[in-house]
Parts: C-alpha cells; sequence; structure tokens
C-alpha cells in the first residue's frame, strides 16, 4: 500500500488548506471519512442491484475492489469511489427480461471494455475527439433520456403500493430541503430507510404483508457474495450488447467531469490522469460484469464529502474500498437489501430516475446550449421523445432498445444537421455552447467540467 505524507498535525485542516491526494490525516480521522464515504454512496449503490435483480453483495464486493483498482491504475493520484453506475439500468433490466442475467452482464463487460479502449485512446491522443462527438447539447440529451426512458418503471412499482411510494417520496424530497450538507447529499438514502420503517409499522399494526422477514431470517451473518458468469454464447447475447452502448457515452462523461472536479478542487495536473481514470473505470466494470456485479462508475456524492471535508487524500478511498469488501461479506445485508418493498422502491425511483433526466438538461441549461438553433432543438427533441416513448427497432432476434435509437437519433440528427446546414450556409449549423457565466454545476456521477466545450 502507498506511503502518504502527514498533513499537518494529522487532525485538523486549515481553512484555507486541503489534504492533497498524496497526504492524510492520522488514521482514525481517514478511517472515520473513509466510511462516510462508504454511507455517502450507499443508498445509490444498492439500489441499482435491487432494482434490477443483481446480487447486493456482489455488487458492493465489485464495488469495492473496482475502487481498489482505480486507485492502482491511476497510481494513487485521483481520489474516486467506484459505485454502481445508473445508466445500466435500463439497459440491464431490458437485456435480463429479453435474454437472461448473463447475457446483461456480457453487456456490462462489453462496455467496459470499450470505455477502457476509449480511455487508450484519451491517454495518448487527448479529449480533443470526444469534444467533437459529444457536445453539451448531445451529451446533456443521452444523460437525460437514460433517466427519462425509465419512468414507467418507476409508475410500475409505486401503484404497488401508492401509501408506501408517496411515503418515501415526501421524505426523499423533506431530507434534501430541510438539512444541509452531508444530511442533505443521502437524502435518497435516508428516505428509503423511511419508507423501510413505514413498511414496518403498516405491518406490525395492520396485518397486511409489506416485507418478508423469512429470507433475512434465513441468512448467515458471513459468507461469501454469489457469482453469476457473464454469457457470451446465449443466442440473445448480442442483441442484448447492442442496448449498452449508449451507456459508454454516460460514463466517459461522468468520469471526464470527475477529473476535472477534482483537478479543480487540488491541482490542475490532476487532468492529466483522465485517460487512466477511463481505463480503470473500464477495467472495473469489465471485471465486475464477467461475475455478477453492477457496472462502476465514479461518485457524486464522494465529490460532495471531498467538497465538505477538504480531504482529498486517497487514503480514505482505500479505507473506503475495503470497507465496501467487508461489507460484501454478510448474506444478512444483501438480504434486508432485498427485502424493500416494491412501493418504497417506486418512490425513491420517482426522485431518482427524474433527477437523472434533469442533470442532463442541467447540461444544457450550465453550457448555455442555445435552443434557438434547430439542429439543437431537434437532436434534444427527437432523442427524449423517443427515449419516453420507447421507441425500437429489431431484424428477426437482433433489437434496439429505446437507449440505443434515442441516442443514434441525437448523435446523428445533430452531426448530420451540421452537416447538411454547413453545406447549404442556412445559417442553422450549431456554433457550439455560448459563454458559460458563473460556475458550473455536477452532472451524472460528477462535477461538469470547468471548460464548458469538454464534456
Amino acid at each position: 500500500m502507498p506511503i502518504w505524507k502527514l498533513h499537518g498535525n494529522g487532525r485538523t485542516v486549515a481553512p484555507d488548506a486541503v489534504v492533497r491526494p498524496e497526504e492524510r490525516l492520522n488514521w482514525p480521522a481517514t478511517i472515520a471519512i473513509g466510511v462516510q464515504h462508504v454511507i455517502a454512496m450507499f443508498g445509490a449503490t444498492f439500489l441499482v442491484p435491487v432494482l434490477t435483480g443483481f446480487p447486493v453483495p456482489t455488487t458492493l464486493l465489485f464495488s469495492g475492489v473496482g475502487t481498489l483498482l482505480f486507485l492502482l491504475i491511476t497510481k494513487n493520484r485521483l481520489p474516486s469511489y467506484l459505485g454502481s453506475s445508473f445508466a445500466f439500468i435500463a439497459p440491464v433490466t431490458a437485456a435480463t427480461a429479453t435474454a437472461g442475467m448473463g447475457s446483461a452482464l456480457a453487456g456490462i463487460v462489453a462496455v467496459g471494455i470499450l470505455l477502457a479502449v476509449v480511455g487508450f485512446i484519451v491517454q495518448f491522443a487527448g479529449l480533443g475527439w470526444v469534444d467533437k462527438l459529444m457536445p453539451p447539447v448531445v451529451a446533456g440529451a443521452i444523460v437525460a433520456l437514460i433517466g427519462f426512458n425509465l419512468a414507467p418503471v418507476a409508475w410500475s412499482n409505486f401503484q404497488i403500493q401508492p401509501v408506501l411510494g408517496t411515503i418515501t417520496l415526501v421524505a426523499v424530497v423533506l431530507f434534501s430541503v430541510l438539512f444541509r450538507g452531508f444530511l442533505g447529499r443521502i437524502s435518497i438514502f435516508l428516505g428509503v430507510i423511511v419508507g423501510y420503517l413505514a413498511a414496518v409499522l403498516i405491518q406490525a399494526f395492520t396485518g397486511e404483508m409489506q416485507i418478508d422477514y423469512g429470507p433475512i431470517a434465513d441468512a448467515a451473518w458471513i459468507g461469501f457474495p454469489q457469482f453469476h458468469l457473464a454469457d457470451f454464447a446465449s443466442p440473445g447475447t448480442w442483441s442484448a450488447i447492442a442496448m449498452f452502448l449508449p451507456v459508454v457515452l454516460v460514463l466517459l462523461a461522468e468520469n471526464v467531469g470527475h477529473v476535472r472536479g477534482v483537478a479543480t478542487m487540488t491541482d490542475a495536473s490532476v487532468n492529466r490522469h483522465t485517460g487512466r481514470a477511463l481505463i480503470a473505470d473500464g477495467a472495473a466494470t469489465t471485471l465486475a460484469g464477467f461475475f455478477g456485479g453492477s457496472g462502476t462508475t465514479t461518485y457524486g456524492e464522494n465529490i460532495g464529502v471531498m467538497a465538505a471535508t477538504r480531504v482529498y487524500s486517497t487514503a480514505a478511498y482505500w479505507v473506503a474500498g475495503i470497507t465496501a469488501i467487508l461489507l460484501s461479506m454478510s448474506p444478512k445485508i444483501g438480504a434486508v437489501f432485498n427485502s424493500i418493498p416494491p412501493g418504497v422502491l417506486g418512490g425513491v425511483t420517482t426522485a431518482l430516475y427524474g433527477l437523472i433526466g434533469i442533470i442532463g438538461i442541467k447540461i444544457w441549461v450550465d453550457n448555455r446550449v442555445d435552443f434557438s438553433r434547430p439542429v439543437n432543438q431537434y437532436t434534444g427533441a427527437i432523442a427524449l421523445v423517443m427515449a419516453i416513448a420507447g421507441f425500437s427497432m429489431s431484424w428477426g432476434d437482433f433489437q434496439l432498445g429505446a437507449i440505443v435509437v434515442a441516442s443514434a437519433a441525437a448523435l446523428v440528427v445533430y452531426h448530420l444537421g451540421n452537416a447538411i446546414a454547413r453545406w447549404r450556409h442556412t445559417g442553422a449549423d450549431d456554433g457550439g455552447p455560448l459563454p458559460v457565466i458563473g460556475q458550473l454545476g455536477g452532472q451524472l456521477g460528477g462535477p461538469v467540467p470547468d471548460d464548458p466545450a469538454k464534456i
């Protein structure tokens, strides 16, 4: 394990200082901050396997292992926790329903490999080609459409237990507006706790079945996670893999945003590790997919914790990764999460999926995308309607889901529209985002980069 330089007296951080990645506080403080990172990401990370039917302990295991792998590949210079990416929910759900879990895992592996390949290209060729492929209007559309495409899933769970769904949704909103700092950032997690407790009380006082406690009682306290292998031989696998490809664009935006966010708050030289960050997340996602874990990504919740504590030490993330691995060794914990009632999931995902959509729109707002330009209007409009309506295409057993079709439409409309406009000199071509005013906000999984032209 690397050696970190002790920051100051190891106990406090001066108001005008930060604990840099190569530094640390004393070990008790470092351990406490590392555990806090795990708590901050927990509500988001466990929801993905619960919603997709993947084993929660397996996802936690590969989340922790992926974090340690990320630190190694980035030479211990880039603080980040790798948690479950929400961008995988829609394709995993669709692929599992049509071709089985093994094919869905193959899709995750494919995304990881492709992201790692992109990382190698970025490491040697820079990000200029990414900027041209996916400008803010396209990036925002793709992030937004992934969230809005999931709206029917939220409703299908909500309507099963509308009372629990309403209680959970109200709790999420209240926690986010009543509390500042750490508690406000984990409002999703706290909302699930409130919804779960409400289910316990309803079952206790009315006798109506809300939670099945049997699997929790039967689960062992200590045990190894359950593994599932990716299946590349199933007839529906390659059709399933196609549904996952747009996720690469989202992971690219998340990782680039994360690196630039850390660079802004610590040292601009951190940007040199962008390619390594992509390679690392690609490797972690590939490993998880091979053995039954959810695809990973960098986490905005951890950026929030770092900003609040001013501690960017990678030592805290070694602690976080090890903590997640230890938690994954308890089947009892996984059974508790799997017992969450559908109404609670419906309430929390109503907020969560909507927020993913809003984050995409925020990319437009923060980059001041000019929607008076027809090419920008149609890029966003067509992609969002296709995703929400569930447009799909199929040729025999091969099918392209709404996220693939809508993402492809965004790219084609934008680039082809601009090419025609330039050829015809109609003045309709997109000149890029307008100049940005003020500080940029966050995007899915991390902050928007300081340069609005680079997402």
